[in-house]
C-alpha cells in the first residue's frame, strides 16, 4: 500500500485546532512534532539519558508540525483538497496568527508530479441514476444515457469519488426540481451546484470561504456550458459577513452544503434565511460521531428530517424548511 505524507506547518498554540479540523473530516490518525515538548524533555531533570543523537536535538528548534498519511487511492486529492479548505477556515478564525502558517507540504514528493499520478484513479463515475461524473481527460461513450458532468478539482474538494459528495449528490437528484433555484455553501470545485443545474435546476449560487474554490467551481461550470448569468459565485464567510449574506439572496428552493459538523452547527442559524417555505435543505460531510448532534441542531432551527444516508463512517441528510 503507498502513502503520502502531509506536512502541515502550525504552532504550539495551534496544534489543538488543527488536530481538531482533522478530527471533523474523519483524520483520527497524525504524528506530532513539537519543539515546545522536546524542551520539556531536555529541561526534565530527573531523566534517565545522558546522551541524544546530533538528529534529535534538532527537534529542539524545529517548526510545530502535525503529520498525516494520506493513501494513494482515489479518494486522495478530494482528502489533500479537505485539509487545505480547513487550514484555509482556521487561519480565518485566527486574527492574531497565533496558530502559526497553517500551510501544508507534500513531504518527498513534487506535487505536480502527485497531482498527475491520482490521476489513474479518477475515473468515470456513475452516481444515482442520472449523473456520470467523469475528469476533462476521460472520455465518455457516445451514447452515453446519463448527464454527463465534467469536472477538473484541482485543488478543490469535490470529484465524486468521496462518500460525502456522493451522498450528497444523491439527495440532490432526489431533492432538484426542474426550475429549481439552489444555493451551494461550501462549493468546493462546484460539483453540486453544476449537478443541480443538470439535474434541472435555473440558476444556482456557489460560495466558499476560498478564494480558490470559488475560481475553480467558475470554471468548471463552463466547462459544463452554464452560462454565468445561471451561476453566481461568491467567497466569503456568512456567518460573519453580513453583506455576503445580503447578495446571496433569499427564497432558494434548495440549498446544499457538503462541509464538515462543525460549520454546519455553526451555519444552521442561516439556513432558514436563504430558504422559501418549504425549500429543501440537503446537508453532507458528517462523520457517525457527530450525526444525531447535527440533526438535532438543525431540526432545532425549523426543518423536519426527510431522509438520512450513510456509507462508511459518513452521514449526509435531507431537510424540509416548515
Amino acid at each position: 500500500m503507498d502513502w503520502t505524507q502531509v506536512d502541515i506547518y502550525t504552532s504550539t498554540e495551534g496544534i489543538e485546532a488543527v488536530t481538531g479540523r482533522l478530527l471533523s473530516i474523519g483524520i483520527d490518525g497524525f504524528v506530532i512534532q513539537d519543539s515546545a515538548d522536546f524542551q520539556a524533555f531536555l529541561d526534565d531533570k530527573d531523566g534517565n539519558w545522558d546522551y541524544i543523537d546530533d538528529d534529535l536535538m534538532g527537534l529542539k528548534n524545529c517548526e510545530t508540525t502535525v503529520t498525516v498519511y494520506l493513501e494513494n487511492n482515489a479518494q486522495a486529492p478530494e482528502m489533500l483538497a479537505q485539509i487545505r479548505s480547513e487550514l484555509s477556515a482556521l487561519k480565518q478564525c485566527d486574527e492574531e496568527n497565533a496558530f502559526g502558517r497553517l500551510e501544508c507540504e507534500l513531504k518527498n514528493v513534487h506535487e505536480q508530479d502527485w497531482a498527475n499520478n491520482w490521476k489513474q484513479y479518477f475515473k468515470p463515475i456513475r452516481i444515482g441514476n442520472k449523473l456520470l461524473v467523469k475528469p476533462s481527460w476521460e472520455k465518455a461513450d457516445s451514447d452515453e444515457p446519463r448527464k454527463i458532468l465534467e469536472i477538473d478539482p484541482a485543488a478543490s474538494f469535490g470529484t465524486g469519488q468521496h462518500n460525502t459528495t456522493k451522498l450528497c449528490l444523491e439527495l440532490l437528484e432526489e431533492n432538484v426540481q426542474q426550475g429549481d433555484t439552489l444555493l451551494d455553501l461550501g462549493c468546493g470545485s462546484g460539483i453540486l451546484s453544476i449537478a443541480a443545474v443538470l439535474l434541472g435546476a435555473k440558476s444556482v449560487c456557489a460560495v466558499d470561504i476560498d478564494d480558490n474554490a470559488v475560481r475553480i467551481a467558475q470554471e468548471n461550470a463552463q466547462k459544463n456550458n452554464i452560462p454565468p448569468e445561471c451561476y453566481k459565485a461568491f467567497s466569503g464567510n456568512i456567518t460573519a459577513d453580513d453583506e455576503l449574506v445580503g447578495k446571496i439572496g433569499s427564497g432558494y428552493d434548495v440549498v446544499c452544503a457538503n462541509i464538515v459538523a462543525d460549520v454546519l452547527i455553526a451555519m444552521s442559524p442561516f439556513f432558514a434565511g436563504f430558504l422559501k417555505k418549504g425549500g429543501k435543505l440537503v446537508v453532507s460531510g458528517i462523520i457517525d460521531a457527530r450525526r444525531d448532534e447535527v440533526i438535532q441542531t438543525i431540526k432545532n432551527a425549523g426543518f423536519e428530517l426527510q431522509q438520512q444516508r450513510r456509507s462508511g463512517d459518513w452521514n449526509a441528510a435531507s431537510f424540509i424548511y416548515k
